[in-house]
This record gives C-alpha cells, structure tokens and sequence, in this order.
C-alpha cells in the first residue's frame, strides 16, 4: 500500500479548492456511484461480488447506491484508476442523479484520491475509508476506539497536504467521522502525536490482555475463538452457545467490541467463548494493525470455531479471506472447527452437497438450534484430546522449544538448573513426541518438588 506524495485530501478542506463541492449534512442520506475495474486475473463473477459486498458495506454505512459501474482495464489508471472518458461519464451521473459520493473498491492512492475530487467535484472515497468508516460507527468500547482511531489516523496522515495546518472536515458523513461521531484530527503534528498516545494506550492495553490471558492458561481454562467472515452468524452462535445477550443485527461488522462469556459445564469445568470481530475481503492493513491485542485472543485461544455463511454463493473465496487473515495475525495452524451456519436457509439437495464437500465440517442454525448439540460434542471432543505430561530439560540455549511449550501447552513449572531448564508441562497427545528429546525421567532429586 502506497501513497505518492503530500497532497490535499479535499474532504476536510473548509475551503475546498473546486467550488462544485458539494456540501452534505452529516444526517442525510448519501447517494453513491460504486466503481470498480475487473483485470485480466479478476473473473467477471468475483468482480460482480465484490462490488454488491461493497454495495452491502455503502448501505451499512448509511449511503443510498444510485449506481454500480465496472471498467474493464488491464490495470489501474495512475491518474484516476479508471479511464479518463469513465471519469466523464460518471461526471454526467452525477449532474443528472444528484449523486453527492463516489465510491471505489479498490484503495486508492493519495494522487488518485485528489485527482477525482478535483475532477468530480465531489467526495471520493475508497473501501477502505468505507470499512474505517463503518468501524468507528460501531466501535462501543473504550478500546474498540482507540483501535478504530488509531487505524483511521494512520490512514488519514499521508493524505493530508501542510504542516500544522488546520483543516476543518467538509459537511460531514461518510469518511468523515470518528468513534461516537467525534471530529477527526486533521492537522498533521498533532495527528503524529495524537497516533503516538493512541499507540501508547493500546500497548498497555494489550499488556493487560497478556496478563489476562496468562491468569486464564495458568488456572486452565479453555478458551474457545468465533471467527469468521463478517455477518456469518457469530454472535448468534455466541447467544446460543451461552445463554447471554451479545448484539446481533443483520448488517456487515454490527460486533466490532470482542465479546467474553463463560459457560459452566458442571464437573467439566468452565469454558471461555470469545466472539470476535469479522473478516472481510480487502480487510485493511490499518486495521489489522491497531487490533493487533484484540486479534492476539485469536491466536492464544485453544480452538477456533470458523462461521461460515452456508447460503454464501462463492464459500471458496468467503473461506479464502478469512484464512488469510488468520495467517497474518499467525493463527492459521490453530485447532479448527469448520462449522456451517444458517443451514435452515438451504433445501436438501443444497445441504447435502455441502456436507458431501466439507464431511469434516459441522452443519447448523445458530438462529434455530439445529445442530448446536453436535456443535457442543465436537467441542467437548476437541477441548478433551488426550494431554500429556512431560518432564523436560531444556538447554539454555534453546529458548524457543520453551517458548513452544508455553505456546501450545501450560508449564506447570520451570527451574532453572546447572545443565538446563528443568521443566514439568502439560502438552496435546498429538505434538508430545517432538519433545522425546529433551525427556528426562525421572528429574534429579534437586529438582523433586516438581512431582505433581
């Protein structure tokens, strides 16, 4: 992701330098021109997709979409994206439509961005300004928005042309608002300093989400993550699970906050679900980035349950994005549950087909409750793999099979030795004979009060 140089970014010139702007009021409802380009590497199908996803996401954000325009182009236009004689019929568009917002699905570069302002004459926003956008509509926790913040700061400071400049936002809407419809910070020292308090603050946070979870693997209690694409079902899946009452609405990322609940399951102990965030095609790096605590609950949980809409008409690339991010944030070889939702949505023929491609998966309603018992036992299953205790000495100089130890399993205790780190740990049955060769048995009478 690049920007080319420090150019104006005219939504939040007070003194715009085209005088067609148009001015629109925060609380009226935007009437958007959706613009994409399919390449030679793009099938017309995933392009079509890609652009009613973004349609979905307009909506979600509170735009009214007037009209959907893909460009077929061998590749972006370093100018304006799209062609210049495109560029002029979107022009005519907007006269007669009374469009006030452009739309692209693509990021676009700072240069880009100015140029199609200029030319326009009105907003001109990306998906990702767009996803920024919806996020800080829905961030409700204290940290929820300073990660939203943070990520539009980032995105926003290449953007914006002068030094300690203030710059006051155009109308307002889409693009333009952060957490709780607070005025973004537009000039740009003290958006460098604000982005250092915000990253400041989310540093301690996560160090006290470390130590939660640190509390949480020492008194061993599992911790279950609901990933998924966004609006897969996740937090009604959440609500069935457990009992409890987390957000549900049918639109694109209605969960921002990570969501904690408990189930007691008698003599079984207690289990943690936690309901996270969704994923999207093109999610933004900022993003990844300034959620970086809150997506570290993914890789640090015991097991993922990975939603998946079953109604979706392209699963492959839905179960695509949803990996690539957890490759990203390093918890794509986690233990998976791949588990298929809104089932009540298909016919046989079309169920029976599912199950026949993904024999391994689970198939339910989180809104009805079909299948949640086979959900429950597969988890249980799971959750209840046979463990395995090891007692271990590890050379001082091989630190990173400690850290393996504290990363897939729980270490009962360490002592530091003469000859080594002498080690009592917990591991799954399935990754203990990677250990056979630091096993020491039994440990040296020095070493005796790590007898459980």
């Amino acid at each position: 992701m690049s920007f080319c140089g420090e150019i104006e970014y005219n939504v939040f010139m007070s003194e715009p330098s085209s005088s067609k702007l148009n001015e629109v009021s925060p609380d009226a409802l935007e009437r958007a021109i959706l613009v994409s380009i399919k390449t030679p590497s793009q099938t017309q199908a995933e392009v079509e997709e890609s652009i009613e996803e973004l349609a979905r996401l307009s909506s979600t954000a509170g735009a009214m979409v007037v009209d959907k325009i893909i460009q077929p182009k061998s590749s972006p236009d370093p100018k304006f994206f799209i062609g210049k004689g495109k560029v002029e019929e979107i022009k005519a568009t907007i006269t007669s439509g009374g469009v006030n917002l452009v739309i692209f699905d693509e990021e676009l570069s700072a240069t880009q961005q100015h140029n199609l302002q200029k030319e326009l004459g009105i907003k001109v926003l990306d998906r990702t300004a767009l996803i920024l956008d919806i996020f800080a509509q829905h961030a409700h926790s204290h940290e929820g928005k300073l990660q939203v913040e943070m990520a539009q700061l980032t995105y926003l400071l290449p953007r914006l042309k002068g030094r300690g400049t203030e710059m006051s936002r155009l109308g307002g809407g889409i693009g333009t608002r952060g957490p709780g419809e607070t005025k973004l910070e537009v000039d740009r020292r003290r958006i460098r300093k604000r982005i250092k308090t915000l990253s400041d603050r989310l540093e301690q946070l996560g160090v006290n989400r470390s130590i939660q979870r640190k509390k949480r693997k020492k008194s061993r209690v599992p911790v279950v993550s609901i990933v998924g694409y966004t609006n897969a079902g996740k937090s009604t899946l959440l609500n069935r699970l457990t009992g409890a009452r987390a957000r549900v609405e049918d639109k694109l990322f209605s969960t921002l906050d990570s969501s904690v609940k408990r189930l007691n399951r008698g003599q079984k102990g207690t289990v943690l679900f936690s309901d996270t965030v969704g994923f999207i095609n093109k999610l933004p790096h900022q993003l990844i980035a300034s959620f970086k605590s809150t997506l570290e609950e993914i890789k640090e949980s015991d097991l993922l349950l990975h939603i998946v809409d079953a109604t979706n008409a392209d699963l492959g690339n839905y179960l695509r994005a949803v990996e690539e991010v957890l490759t990203e944030i390093g918890a794509i070889n986690k233990k998976t549950v791949l588990v298929f939702n809104k089932i009540d949505l298909l016919d046989r023929v079309a169920l029976a087909r599912l199950k026949e491609k993904y024999p391994e998966a689970v198939f339910i309603s989180a809104q009805e409750g079909t299948g949640i018992d086979n959900l429950t036992t597969m988890i249980e299953k799971v959750l209840e793999e046979e463990r395995v205790f090891l007692r271990l000495r590890i050379p001082f100089g091989e630190g990173d099979v400690l850290a393996t130890l504290h990363d897939k399993g729980y270490v009962v205790k360490e002592v530091y030795g003469p000859e080594g780190i002498d080690v009592l740990a917990e591991v799954p049955e399935p990754i203990a004979g990677s250990f056979q060769k630091y096993s020491t048995w039994p440990f040296s009478e020095t070493y005796s009060n790590l007898k459980m």
